[in-house]
């Protein structure tokens, strides 16, 4: 009998727990919900979208720190110049090709909508109008500045625990825009001739 009183006791704390924490979680929900009404006045934006984007992007690094401290490997003291000069142009491509490429496109389908075509091998997308998070990914799918950050942070994150195939990965990426440039002058000298 007392066991039963003690479980029942127990089931009674944890109900009131649980609306304890369901009445904290609404009244956060309304804040802010009313906090996104006064950012965004006329003009909804992805707020929730937004912190979800956030999350994962922490999410990420503290699971990249902690399989570097698995592995055992600790960051350098600093970045050498041709190291930054290598992963700052591979990150520009390798963000410009997640972004724009007509090949990328399927993964960035689900999250925006196709406008057109941009430039040579590029496109234009806008963000689907649709719930917050597949909004606010969609603006992080066809926005290269945007992704350029989560680029860069893997290889970074590359350099320190793999350092000779992250500058592997990034040299194939830095010769792929360094043949882009290649290429447009190579269509800029046709054209002056004709």
């Amino acid at each position: 009998m007392g066991f039963r009183r003690t479980r029942a006791g127990k089931w009674g704390f944890v109900k009131t727990i649980r609306a304890s924490a369901q009445h904290v979680a609404d009244q956060v929900a309304g804040l802010v919900r009313s906090e996104a009404g006064e950012y965004s006045g006329a003009e909804p934006r992805p707020l929730g979208g937004y912190v979800v984007t956030l999350a994962a992007y922490g999410g990420l690094c503290a699971s990249m720190v902690g399989v570097a401290k698995l592995a055992g490997a600790t960051p350098p003291e600093r970045t050498s110049p041709a190291d930054l000069l290598l992963i700052a142009t591979a990150t520009h491509k390798l963000s410009r090709i997640l972004t724009k490429d007509p090949v990328t496109s399927p993964l960035r389908a689900p999250f925006t909508r196709f406008r057109g075509v941009s430039g040579p091998a590029e496109l234009t997308e806008d963000a689907r109008e649709s719930p917050s998070l597949v909004h606010s990914t969609g603006e992080l799918l066809t926005c290269p500045f945007c992704t350029a950050q989560w680029v860069a942070t893997g290889f970074f994150f590359g350099l320190v625990v793999a350092p000779r195939f992250t500058r592997l990965a990034a040299s194939v990426f830095t010769a792929v825009a360094g043949a882009d440039v290649l290429q447009f002058a190579y269509s800029r000298l046709e054209q002056t001739a004709e």
